[in-house]
């Protein structure tokens, strides 16, 4: 193997700690199971399975430092018992399950969802850059680098960008690891303005950023199965991230069922607790317009909220949007793929590690976009959508 993939379990996505925390502290007996999906229906893994197995091994073997374990410690809403809880924590090799068959890459994490939470961003990071060593391994650099001095330039020639901010999401899908922090680098150092911090934690303590992000997904889609009711399970979720961190983090992801279904929950007092909402599939107009609306219904300034957009986005669509609406609110922008992964010589590679289970019972997310629904039970989906009042073949 060459240098691994993951050399620190700082090197996944902020929000991964968060949601940790808040799991060790209120649900630590859940068990969760997770499947991953390749968007990318072309993509043949066969040639890079071995290797992937060994970067898993790696990854199993690797502790937090106590260099690390002190800048988690200086992060105001991470607290002292978590720190003693991750300095005795490692990966569990025996709760992945990974086989290829034709080139299709089969792999499930089952186990308690405190010890495989951490599985995912490094996962699909390790998976990104084999298949990019396998398939893609000499891109132009030159052609590349070009590229984003580009999107750099884009944003300092713009007129009335002072507000404009943006952040690098691009972990779990960028070229390599090397490559992230090539540009994470560059962008701090050209936009220190505009360039608001990264999700990746080991280069935000590396390079002395701010680290990015509170809750995704999957959060929200295990409390389908914690409560006693499904039509409550939204605002449980977010009822238990009020509980954990006080008015800190307070951003609200509201695609698991759809904007329409979010908002009926997202009433006068979870719209004044939460700092912003954030936007991950669908409309990105359609959606600001139905946020802004919501607001003004409860008599809340919007311009005092902050919009978080981060569903595909390149340095022009977040430009585009930041114009548009950063008189209305306070929109801000969460880049990947685009940032770590835009290399001329092929697709953009789009893989996910999503929950599917959680206490034995499906979950799933509906989104706002056909194609991003994912679920392992169709009964369940179909009832999930009736439950929220969706319409199922808008999300399939």
């Amino acid at each position: 193997m060459t240098e691994p993939v993951i050399r620190s379990l700082l090197d996944t996505d902020l929000y991964k700690f968060t949601m940790m925390q808040t799991v060790l502290h209120q649900y630590p007996a859940a068990e969760v199971e997770y499947r991953f999906r390749s968007r990318n229906l072309q993509l043949d893994f066969g040639d890079c399975v071995e290797e992937i197995e060994a970067e898993i091994e790696h990854l199993c073997q690797l502790r937090l430092t106590e260099d690390e374990l002190a800048y988690l410690g200086r992060l105001d809403y991470i607290k002292p018992d978590f720190i003693h809880f991750l300095r005795l924590f490692r990966l569990d090799r025996r709760f992945i399950h990974l086989s290829c068959h034709q080139g299709q890459l089969d792999l499930k994490i089952q186990g308690p969802w405190l010890h495989t939470i951490l599985f995912e961003v490094p996962l699909l990071a390790i998976i990104s850059e084999v298949y990019c060593r396998h398939h893609h391994p000499k891109p132009d650099w030159q052609q590349v680098r070009t590229r984003l001095q580009d999107k750099i330039s884009l944003v300092q020639d713009s007129p009335d960008n002072e507000d404009f901010r943006f952040s690098d999401f691009g972990t779990r899908r960028r070229y390599s690891r090397a490559w992230q922090q090539e540009v994470v680098t560059e962008l701090a150092r050209q936009l220190p303005v505009q360039f608001a911090g990264t999700s990746n934690l080991d280069l935000a303590r590396r390079l002395g950023l701010k680290p990015v992000g509170t809750l995704a997904h999957e959060f929200m889609q295990a409390f389908q199965a914690l409560g006693p009711r499904l039509i409550d399970s939204q605002k449980m979720a977010l009822e238990a991230w009020v509980h954990e961190y006080r008015g800190q983090l307070g951003i609200a992801l509201t695609d698991v069922v759809g904007m329409d279904a979010f908002l009926r929950d997202f009433d006068l007092y979870f719209a004044k607790l939460f700092d912003g909402l954030r936007q991950d599939s669908g409309d990105p107009v359609e959606w600001t317009e139905k946020a802004l609306a919501h607001y003004r219904r409860m008599n809340i300034d919007p311009r005092s909220k902050t919009l978080v957009y981060s569903d595909g986005l390149t340095m022009h669509s977040a430009l585009d949007l930041y114009r548009q609406f950063r008189d209305q609110c306070r929109p801000a922008f969460g880049i990947g793929t685009h940032l770590t992964n835009d290399i001329m010589s092929h697709s953009p590679i789009n893989i996910v590690l999503k929950m599917t289970s959680c206490n034995g019972q499906a979950v799933a997310k509906l989104s706002d976009s056909p194609g991003k629904a994912m679920c392992e039970d169709p009964g369940y989906l179909a009832y999930l959508a009736q439950v929220f009042d969706v319409d199922l073949a808008t999300v399939k």
